[in-house]
């Protein structure tokens, strides 16, 4: 069987894209480059945003990447389903292209923020998270400007009673995220956008832990029982 190929978006300002890779890679999956200005998604079977300041985050952070012609053809196939998973910058992106609810502000205190931060999963029942336990803590870095996740009221009540707050920051909340919320995933649960950084978190010798893994293998494991 061939192996799953999942899309990495490649931004003007992507930083963590060849980080997304070989997360990819060392999930067990084909990473497949794809450039913002394309229309083309190349018949892959899952998409990463990476993190990073897609055109320099010079209007709001993510507000002009989802004007990039990748992702109209984006855009649609999330809607059919495809699996989608937005990191930190990939987040504002989903935010701001409406494939997610709510914004990205910057910080509380107005600092950039960067530290190896506990999470609780929440929600196991997305195409990204199906690896974990409900429940389950880990360790994953953060490193974010505009990481601070707001909605109103309504809003925060229908992610947290549909089960569709991914996980949740334990002990500090880093940047001020209403709820302490740390990621989060449409109704369908193929999208999810999740501020910490899992790319980071696969390698013992690179990260603080290998708790992110299970993200990507998560997606591939779907991928080929599907």
């Amino acid at each position: 069987m061939d192996a799953a190929r999942v899309g990495i978006i490649t931004f003007p300002g992507s930083l963590d894209d060849r980080d997304a890779a070989r997360a990819v890679r060392i999930a067990g999956a084909e990473p497949v480059v794809l450039w913002h200005g394309d229309h083309d998604l190349r018949g892959v079977d899952a998409v990463v945003l990476p993190g990073g300041f897609s055109y320099g985050d010079y209007l709001r952070a993510g507000a002009i990447a989802r004007f990039a012609p990748l992702m109209t053809e984006l855009v649609a196939a999330a809607g059919a389903g495809l699996p989608v998973l937005g990191i930190c910058n990939g987040f504002q992106v989903l935010c701001e292209s409406h494939l997610l609810p709510g914004a990205l502000l910057p910080n509380a205190g107005l600092h950039f923020v960067c530290r190896d931060q506990r999470l609780r999963v929440e929600n196991t029942d997305t195409a990204w998270t199906t690896e974990y336990r409900e429940g389950q803590e880990l360790v994953i870095p953060i490193k974010n400007r505009d990481g601070r996740y707001t909605a109103d009221r309504e809003t925060l009540t229908e992610l947290a009673d549909s089960g569709r707050i991914v996980a949740r920051y334990v002990d500090l909340n880093p940047n001020g995220s209403l709820d302490d919320i740390a990621g989060i995933c449409n109704e369908a649960g193929n999208v999810v956008g999740l501020m910490p950084h899992p790319e980071h978190a696969v390698e013992s010798l690179t990260g603080p832990s290998t708790d992110g893994l299970g993200f990507f293998t998560s997606a591939v494991q779907r991928m080929v029982t599907t």
